[in-house]
């Protein structure tokens, strides 16, 4: 039994994921996979990923992955990354595909014709460096202050209904959901593998994180 899963449904460079979290955590087993055994039997998932919804969706399928990752988010440490927390969610915008539905809501896309409080566009996708504000404390955040800031690649947020699920949100130009926890699934828009140390604090505290209930509280 392999200590961290990194689901491999062929989407995204899976392997920076992988080199970071073996960074985070010297002493446990990381393993990539697109094998839905080594999945069920990991201690922890991570589930990554990069692309188009319609495209990781399909793929997850080919793979034979959707049940096993349902089942690892409902029973052990589950940490979403990038498109991965948007799969996590009823349905997309993105080609208008239903997505795990295993959280409510829809994924949006970023309006075309954003602009800042000056006047200034707003480019889609959302790239580079932004601050991400702490709504909830959250045993992953500990270390990591308030405002931190993390790496971004996105063209689509996730839009829910349930205000709770929301972590962390951040400012493209208006307030977004970046990072959503509910029981043993925490799950974030950006990339903690390229985060610097507050990427590597996170992802050290998802390896170390024991309890399959994370308690948190609102700030």
């Amino acid at each position: 039994m392999t200590d961290i899963a990194v689901v491999d449904y062929g989407m995204g460079n899976l392997h920076s994921v992988a080199t970071r979290l073996k960074q985070a955590a010297p002493g446990l087993e990381v393993t990539v996979t697109s094998d839905p055994r080594v999945v069920a039997e990991a201690a922890r998932v991570v589930f990554p990923g990069q692309g188009a919804m319609p495209d990781c969706m399909r793929e997850l399928d080919a793979h034979g992955l959707r049940a096993a990752v349902i089942e690892a988010a409902h029973t052990k440490p589950f940490l979403g990354i990038c498109i991965g927390v948007q799969m996590l969610f009823a349905r997309s915008d993105e080609g208008d595909v239903a997505c795990l539905g295993l959280l409510p809501g829809t994924v949006r896309r970023f309006a075309s014709d954003m602009q800042t409080a000056t006047g200034e566009r707003v480019k889609v996708p959302h790239m580079g460096w932004n601050r991400v504000r702490q709504t909830v404390r959250h045993p992953l955040w500990a270390g990591v202050a308030d405002n931190a800031h993390f790496y971004f690649v996105h063209s689509y947020y996730v839009d829910s209904p349930d205000a709770a699920l929301t972590v962390a949100t951040s400012d493209y130009p208006r307030p977004f959901t970046c990072a959503v926890a509910r029981d043993n699934v925490f799950a974030v828009q950006f990339h903690p593998e390229k985060s610097g140390e507050d990427g590597l604090r996170l992802d050290r505290k998802s390896t170390r994180l024991n309890s399959s209930h994370s308690q948190q509280s609102r700030m």
